[in-house]
């Protein structure tokens, strides 16, 4: 141990407890360790936590420390009631950590001589495989050949629905997984993304059949959200999301049944469409719900979404209206705005507002609920009849539910759906209509299921009438991201591309 000066009374023993908690999960020693204050910090790769409470909840659910011991400790001592600790570590696992504390002391505090943390850093050695992102990577892991193609040098994390040659498609499930062909050629998604000199970075984690809008896979855990730490990546393209927030591809290709693109986009500030349905190929691509299964991609800015756009889509038709410089046409729904919280309906931008008031979009939803439920029974039904006990709580409830929708009650939701997509098409028109991507900002896996139908009341209006639908980064006043959601009519994907690239700039 180096000391600079010396060390103040009770600071080590402090210092230890601190360690001892860390590794036993002592929560409420944790809790008292740190200093109750607005501005205590703790910081390590997934963010920056700021004030006792969230750092709290952040030990109350994080199940302990890796196992490690301390193998360097330098304290530098700024006076008698401050000082710094910086300790380096040997995980258990193997690699080296390292922690940084401020620590203060109050001296009408008992426990532990006074000493608190006020500020603290941890590192740990990155995982050579984060499983909960990745199922398979490589650098690359499928090459173009290509070498001067429009998507030269870019990345792409491809979900893990869509055929990639020579794996198996895991859907998210280690049972489906298990017994999967491998694939003897790409997804046409894929094939089309390496002709245009894309590499395959590798196969992204999904919740299990992208049944689902949380990313929480019971599995393999949730990928982390790098742009909110502690909180859902959202999903079901939840991995695919993750990997291009963290910069570990350029290109999320994903698919959207009802919201899988724009609610992690949302969530983690990235560009996302949901194309029109039908306009690229899913050939290639396991299926949810074929009536409302879509692909689409998530990227970190809206000039590579566009030029992802002008590889996967087909070509506009001469008439199609140009939107690049129509801005003033975008017309915000208040109606659908207040599903949102406060601070998502805060960070939208102001536009002309339209007056349409959905007064059936609770039955709306409900009756995609039931649509989809139906179709997902269809497609994976047979398998699964003997299997539900594989799945994760959540999507097994899903497909318990599935299991019960009767032909009559596919029928009566085909038929609420059929007028709502009638009433859509009509109030879209040639319009660009506005709102929120979803509901909230990224949940806790808590608060998860408590968002999950407001969000769905908005993603369900593009599924139902198969509309494109771009989802654009916009970060609320608590500094947190969300999404703004413009929808047009079907086949105008490229125009809200070009929008999208316009208001980027």
């Amino acid at each position: 141990m180096t000391e600079l000066k010396p060390v103040p009374h009770g600071l080590l023993q402090a210092f230890r407890a601190y360690e001892s908690a860390l590794l036993s999960d002592d929560v409420a020693a944790l809790d008292t360790l740190f200093a109750d204050s607005p501005t205590t910090l703790r910081g390590d790769a997934a963010g920056l936590r700021v004030g006792h409470e969230q750092i709290a909840a952040f030990h109350g659910s994080r199940g302990g420390a890796p196992g490690r011991r301390i193998v360097q400790t330098h304290v530098q001592v700024i006076d008698e009631d401050h000082a710094l600790i910086v300790a380096a570590t040997e995980l258990d696992r193997g690699g080296r950590g390292l922690q940084t504390q401020l620590w203060a002391r109050d001296p009408v505090r008992i426990e532990y001589g006074g000493w608190q943390v006020t500020a603290a850093h941890v590192s740990v050695p990155a995982p050579a495989l984060d499983t909960r992102i990745w199922r398979v990577v490589g650098d690359p892991l499928v090459s173009s050949h290509t070498a001067d193609g429009a998507l030269s040098g870019e990345t792409v994390a491809v979900k893990d629905l869509f055929a990639v040659a020579g794996f198996a498609v895991g859907a998210g499930s280690p049972a489906w997984l298990e017994q999967a062909p491998v694939s003897s050629s790409h997804a046409a998604a894929v094939a089309a993304l390496l002709d245009a000199g894309a590499s395959v970075r590798g196969i992204a984690r999904t919740e299990e059949f992208a049944y689902s809008l949380s990313g929480l896979n019971a599995h393999y855990g949730a990928p982390p959200n790098p742009k909110a730490p502690g909180r859902i990546p959202g999903g079901s393209s939840s991995g695919s999301a993750t990997a291009v927030a963290l910069g570990h591809a350029s290109i999320g290709l994903g698919s959207d049944t009802g919201g899988s693109i724009r609610v992690p986009a949302a969530y983690q500030g990235l560009y996302g469409i949901r194309t029109s349905h039908g306009a690229v190929s899913r050939e290639g691509m396991l299926p949810l719900a074929k009536a409302f299964d879509t692909v689409g991609w998530m990227t970190r800015s809206a000039f590579l979404l566009q030029a992802v756009g002008d590889v996967l889509l087909p070509q506009a038709p001469p008439s199609s209206p140009d939107v690049r410089t129509a801005v003033d046409d975008i017309h915000l729904v208040p109606s659908l705005v207040g599903l949102a919280s406060e601070a998502v309906s805060e960070a939208l931008p102001e536009a002309k507002p339209l007056a349409w008031e959905p007064t059936r979009l609770d039955d709306w939803r409900q009756a995609f609920v039931v649509g989809q439920a139906y179709q997902a029974w269809q497609a994976h039904g047979a398998w699964l009849e003997t299997r539900l006990d594989t799945l994760g709580e959540a999507v097994r409830g899903r497909f318990e539910m599935a299991r019960s929708v009767t032909r009559t009650q596919a029928a009566e939701a085909r038929a609420v759906l059929s007028e709502a997509r009638a009433e859509i098409l009509d109030v879209v028109g040639d319009r660009v209509l506005a709102y929120p991507s979803a509901s909230s900002v990224a949940p806790t896996a808590a608060e998860a299921a408590g968002v999950r139908d407001d969000t769905l009341r908005l993603t369900c209006i593009a599924g139902i009438a198969g509309l494109p639908a771009v989802s654009i980064p916009v970060r609320t006043p608590p500094n947190l991201p969300a999404g703004l959601c413009l929808v047009a009519a079907p086949g105008r994907d490229r125009d809200l591309l070009a929008l999208a690239q316009h208001l980027a700039e």
